[in-house]
């Protein structure tokens, strides 16, 4: 494992990386200072190059970092690395070599843009969190670019001058630093050179004012001239020194000026009497706001008047005329003069009548008022001067624009008939504005006007020349025909029906009521539980479940993106068992990994036992016409993305009454076979579930809503242009409002954090997790047995009983891993089916910042699961076990408990059973099962206990066909005599007959995934 660093050495990013203890000082020379787990040279730019994008060089440096040490060892910074010291010693601050690779600024930035929202860069490497804070310190720079708030200037240090691009900090800017700036981490600032002998002792708000400037000033430079990196300051001879800054402020890099001559410190006075209005504006008490005013009647004349706005009272809106003609001294008037004089540079009109009017206010005409609505009020605004603008302007008066509305009449049903989606409903279209409909007529009359703001029965709009010619053409359209399915793109706004004018749609009857159901999900009905169904659903699960009915009989797709633990499963089977009592006898396919497959077809025993279930899966599975009629006789059809894959022929044949996929982010890629087998697929319905319904960017919902509703969000180039750019590239607001009106309908998501649901749920919810195992570990279980076999029949007594203990630990081994078993150090990925459930778990619950246990109660499991989480998932994970000293128990119990430590602790059942206060955590993991329920429960309550906050979520993780479910199944079947009947540990299974053992241990078909 290798942890990527970052902090700042002379201005410049240096990041460096630690790496595993035992592995850190191979590949490199390491003096006695040399920190004993950082990377060589090779390892720091193999790390690198993992970073997409990113192109390591030659050019490495010797540094020191100056870290918390302790018995002199510096302290790693996380456990991934190497264990916490448990000493009890003093800890020093003390400085340690480490190789570093300098980045320049454009470099930095690359990177930090390649690593935004990500701490696992690959498996095996991780970016600490004092590399990953710079992003932070990337996007502010980024934003104060985007908005312009930059300026020229020259940079002096010592006799050396720069051109320099010096960010414009507003007063929300400032404090946005300050805020950052106290959460920089130690780190982020411990660098020095080898020579240092004292720690460094820049301050963190001055640090990250030095970097938010240099990427201000590279940002600008680089997108206004699109300048390769490679580009050098090239040395011409200039007319002046004048010309050699403006020169060198176009270059990508900030070339030494020439400083032979006093011009340069000539041209700097200039520079800083040219920013000083700026500056002042920036210190300045108040600021003048422009307030603009609709004419009286019968008249075209609008009022510009000036104000004063107090920085310490904002709700204060003092006339300009007024203070100019007091005495008073709280505001200085040569400064109101200069600030007026800057804005008059961006609204020219100001300047021209900023005499005649007495300092107060001016005059435009309707082209005026239009131009300073549209240009020069944002350009003042952003300026840091204040706009007031007619509420009907900004949005919050009365209706200012011309509105293209579709009116939508449902047509008249014969006998049995119902709408669908594909039911063709009549249109007509009108323009209204607010709520009067606009004649054409009337529209052509005000095009004859030429104006861009018009006034239409007392109420003023803008109306351009293209927006009326738009609401004519849209009127020409007259009487349209569309399907229902139009009607819901519509309302959605996924398509552009009337050019540059807002667009609404109003409807009637039954698709009003449709419509407006899609608007709010909470309004709707719930439905009755469904006869049959033998567990009782919560009233968050009833909605869910009612929602999946009301899309399903529209021919909707939706997504049910639940928390995990909140029951999607059940909802589903609710839903299966009304359509099943209902007499739709069209069977349902359900595609889930294999890992859950056992998972659904207990959980429909369970609580939708009348309902016949098909498992397709196996070398066994039905083909061809025997699948087609075996699935017509089924209310659910059970299978995996991977079969599904190759069994795609088979299934695309078969007229499904909807398509379920459970863990629906497999499908997040379109462009993967499984992606395209799917969407294969016939259907009345469609439905997803996931727990993250945007796993990496907002690309993935595409994909899932492709699958739901094809073609809603348009194809993907169009959904790539109107969505994916704006959103991860830009942070466009209002791109993010429009997606999510247009998706929102189609997707439910509760929290357990939601107080609503939170107030519906048990304190502590129990659950069997059914895992299958893989070839590997069905032939080692196979092997085990038959060996045990041999060894039951000559045994007897103490001999036979150490055999069966003896054998279930096998089992048990090998249920867990093959390499737990073999005890081998062999490779841990994709061996084992219950380590990879266990994994796909804990990656959703550290998306959405749950902590949770996992119970082992073999210690070298405990290490490999440590192993595997931390390099798949890159979260650090804690291991408790009987090993561990007090002191560095104390210490890890500590971690876990506070609000940003590690995520994971994993407990041997052992050490972990009693005495242990870990109420951080939220979910439980019982890895293998000790198969006591007393004992289990005493691991369960280090969590479920007094001090708990939150809802404890209790998964049993159970191999399916192995002796793990039958021996399960016995324990529950004697729940209520448990403690009296099975007693302690495992030594109560030695009792049973061989035959009897014999069924508990043998291995069932449906073991293998």
């Amino acid at each position: 494992m290798i942890i990527i660093h970052a902090g700042v050495l002379d201005e410049s990013l240096v990041v460096w990386a630690e790496m595993s203890a035992d592995t850190a000082r191979q590949g490199r020379e390491a003096d006695a200072r040399s920190h004993p787990f950082g990377t060589s040279v090779q390892a720091l730019g193999r790390a690198l190059k993992t970073i997409p994008g990113f192109k390591p060089q030659s050019r490495y440096m010797n540094a020191s970092v100056w870290l918390p040490t302790q018995d002199d060892r510096p302290m790693p910074s996380s456990s991934i690395v190497a264990d916490m010291p448990a000493s009890d010693s003093d800890v020093q601050i003390a400085p340690w070599g480490v190789i570093g690779r300098p980045l320049q600024v454009g470099e930095t930035i690359d990177m930090l843009r390649a690593i935004s929202g990500k701490r696992t860069l690959e498996a095996g490497i991780m970016a600490g969190p004092d590399l990953t804070y710079w992003t932070e310190a990337m996007y502010m720079a980024s934003s104060v670019a985007v908005r312009q708030q930059f300026i020229p200037d020259v940079s002096v240090n010592g006799e050396q001058h720069r051109a320099l691009w010096r960010p414009l900090l507003t007063k929300e800017d400032t404090e946005n630093i300050t805020a950052l700036a106290a959460r920089m981490p130690a780190a982020g600032r411990a660098l020095t050179t080898l020579d240092a002998t004292t720690p460094p002792d820049k301050s963190a708000p001055v640090i990250l004012l030095q970097m938010v400037t240099a990427m201000v000033d590279y940002l600008v430079r680089a997108a206004a001239h699109k300048l390769s990196p490679q580009s050098a300051w090239r040395r011409f001879r200039f007319e002046s020194t004048h010309d050699a800054w403006l020169y060198a402020l176009r270059s990508l890099k900030t070339p030494i000026l020439d400083e032979r001559s006093g011009d340069m410190v000539r041209l700097n006075e200039q520079v800083c009497e040219w920013q000083r209005p700026m500056a002042s504006m920036a210190r300045c008490p108040f600021r003048i706001c422009f307030r603009l005013e609709e004419p009286e009647e019968d008249s075209e004349e609008w009022r510009i008047t000036y104000m004063i706005q107090p920085h310490d009272d904002p709700s204060l809106m003092i006339p300009i005329s007024d203070v100019w003609a007091g005495d008073s001294k709280a505001y200085d008037k040569g400064l109101m003069l200069a600030l007026l004089g800057q804005a008059s540079r961006i609204c020219p009109s100001i300047s021209a009548k900023v005499l005649e009017s007495g300092l107060s206010e001016h005059m435009v005409d309707t082209n005026g008022a239009h131009t300073f609505m549209t240009q020069e009020a944002g350009a003042l605004e952003q300026a840091g001067y204040g706009i007031l603008l007619p509420a009907w302007w900004t949005g919050q008066g009365t209706q200012s624009r011309l509105v293209a509305r579709a009116n939508a009449r449902a047509p008249q049903m014969h006998g049995k008939s119902m709408l669908t989606l594909e039911s063709i409903i009549d249109f007509d279209y009108e323009i209204a504005m607010g709520d009067q409909s606009i004649s054409i007529n009337e529209l052509k009359e005000l095009a004859e006007m030429k104006a861009p703001l018009v006034r239409v029965r007392g109420t003023w709009v803008e109306a351009g020349a293209n927006d009326i010619k738009s609401a004519i053409d849209f009127l020409k359209k007259g009487l349209q025909k569309a399907t229902l399915r139009d009607v819901v793109r519509m309302a959605l706004n996924t398509e552009d029906m009337a050019e540059g004018l807002d667009f609404d749609i109003t409807a009637e009857d039954s698709i009003a009521r449709m419509l407006e159901r899609l608007d709010s999900k909470a309004e709707m009905d719930d439905l009755e539980q469904p006869e049959g169904f033998t567990g009782t659903l919560r009233p968050y699960q009833t909605r869910g479940y009612s929602w999946l009915s009301f899309l399903r009989d529209w021919g909707l797709g939706g997504c049910l993106a639940d928390d995990m633990g909140l029951g999607k499963t059940i909802q589903i089977l609710a839903l299966i068992q009304r359509d099943w009592q209902a007499g739709k006898k069209q069977p349902m396919l359900l595609v889930c990994p294999t890992s859950v497959i056992n998972n659904w077809r207990k959980e429909a025993a369970r609580f939708t036992p009348d309902v016949p279930v098909m498992v397709h899966h196996g070398g066994s599975r039905r083909r061809g016409e025997d699948f087609a009629k075996a699935a017509a006789d089924h209310a659910m059809v059970i299978t995996s993305y991977g079969l599904m894959m190759r069994d795609v022929d088979i299934l695309s044949k078969i007229s499904w009454g909807g398509v379920v996929l459970d863990e629906a982010q497999n499908i997040k890629n379109p462009q993967t076979k499984q992606s395209h087998a799917v969407r294969m697929m016939t259907s009345q319905y469609r439905f997803a579930l996931t727990g993250t319904p945007v796993e990496n960017n907002v690309g993935d919902l595409w994909s899932i809503m492709e699958f739901l509703n094809p073609g809603f969000l348009g194809n993907q180039a169009k959904f790539r242009r109107n969505f994916f750019v704006p959103i991860q590239m830009e942070q466009d607001q209002d791109a993010t409002k429009r997606l999510k009106q247009a998706t929102g309908p189609f997707i439910l998501r509760r929290l357990k954090t939601d107080k609503s649901i939170i107030s519906d749920l048990p304190e502590k919810m129990e659950m069997k997790v059914y895992c299958t195992l893989t070839k590997e570990q069905a032939s080692l279980y196979a092997s085990v047995l038959k060996e045990t076999e041999r060894e039951l029949v000559m045994a007897a007594g103490i001999a036979r009983r150490g055999i069966i203990l003896a054998t279930l630990s096998k089992l048990k081994q090998i249920c867990n891993h093959p390499a737990h078993f073999l005890g081998d150090g062999s490779s841990i990925p994709e061996r084992s089916g219950k380590l990879a459930r266990l994994t796909e778990m804990l990656e959703e619950l550290i998306v959405v910042g749950d902590r949770a246990l996992i119970f082992t109660q073999f210690v070298s499991m405990g290490h490999m699961l440590k192993q595997h989480i931390q390099e798949t998932l890159g979260a650090e994970v804690l291991f408790l076990h009987g090993g561990v000293a007090k002191h560095a128990r104390d210490i890890m119990v500590e971690r876990f408990q506070d609000a940003d430590g590690p995520h994971i602790l994993i407990v041997s059942l052992k050490a972990g059973g009693t005495g242990l206060n870990l109420t951080a955590a939220n979910h439980v993991f019982h890895f293998d099962r000790w198969w006591n329920p007393a004992v289990e429960n005493q691991a369960t309550d280090r969590a479920f206990r007094i001090g708990q906050t939150k809802n404890v979520q209790v998964r049993k993780m159970v191999c399916s066909g192995t002796l793990e479910e039958k021996i399960d199944e016995m324990i529950e079947s004697k729940r209520a005599i448990s403690e009296s009947v099975v007693g302690t540990g495992e030594g109560w299974l030695t009792e049973l007959s061989n035959e009897d053992l014999r069924k508990v241990l043998a291995l069932s078909r449906e073991a293998v995934g």
